[in-house]
């Protein structure tokens, strides 16, 4: 068995038990526990369990991880996607980009196009487009999240309302096994909910961490997205989604 295949069915188990220890999964995999051991803690410094001794439970679905820390959190991995994903935006665009580290980074390897133009829910993604003169850039009114520079809340919502896109670009926290697609805070979920509504093309950017990854608020379904951008292949059942529902995949 493949070692990606084996990380996706360890989160399944510890999703559905909450906690297994190293000897169930042992026996379930009819591997050595230093193997068992290997995968958790490469699971567990990618944010996707928390790591205990002699076995490993489920991270915070309430929390997400510190801004800081997100920021670096797979950032090569974050680069790959961002460099892949702007080669489809030709210039002259009009685009959505939501919250998050990926959406940032993402916003950063757009600077070498032209007359774009963007609305964004990111204090940091406005930031980081408003360097170029030929682009517009429009930010959503709301209450600001002060640990993120998110911008949440009824009055994003109807904001983003008022606009159609060529391009809907999503960042999000988790996707489960069965394609629902998690995160922290409903506001922001109702936010990004209105910009899948309102784009032509949604395009969704995830690293492979984020499979398998608890939140507890679900936004929608990887379904409604047109492309998917990752850096590793996805798990099986994924697979089967995007293949049912024709979405299509970019590995980087």
């Amino acid at each position: 068995m493949s070692q990606p295949r084996r990380h996706s069915l360890i989160l399944q188990q510890i999703q559905q038990n909450g906690f297994v220890t190293i000897d169930e999964l042992v026996e379930f995999f009819g591997v050595t526990p230093q193997t068992i051991r290997r995968d958790l803690n490469q699971l567990a410094d990618e944010g996707r369990i928390k790591r205990h001794h002699g076995g490993a439970s489920t991270e915070s679905s309430t929390v997400n991880l510190a801004y800081q820390d997100r920021k670096i959190w797979n950032l090569e991995a974050k680069n790959r996607i961002a460099a892949a994903l702007v080669k489809m935006i030709p210039d002259g665009a009009s685009m959505f980009i939501n919250i998050g580290t990926t959406t940032e980074t993402i916003a950063r390897s757009l600077l070498a196009h032209h007359n774009l133009n963007v609305v964004t829910n990111n204090i940091h993604v406005a930031s980081i487009l408003n360097a170029k003169e030929d682009f517009r850039v429009i930010i959503a009114g709301g209450e600001v999240r002060q640990r993120d520079g998110g911008i949440v809340g009824e009055a994003t919502r109807d904001f983003i309302n008022q606009f159609q896109m060529d391009f809907g670009i999503i960042g999000i926290s988790g996707i489960h096994s069965d394609g629902s697609l998690l995160d922290f805070d409903y506001r922001e979920v109702r936010v990004a909910q209105a910009v899948i509504a309102n784009s032509k093309q949604v395009i969704l950017a995830a690293d492979h961490s984020k499979f398998g990854r608890s939140a507890m608020v679900r936004l929608g379904n990887i379904s409604q997205a047109d492309h998917l951008f990752t850096d590793q292949e996805p798990p099986p059942e994924i697979m089967d989604i995007l293949r049912e529902h024709q979405v299509k995949l970019h590995i980087v």
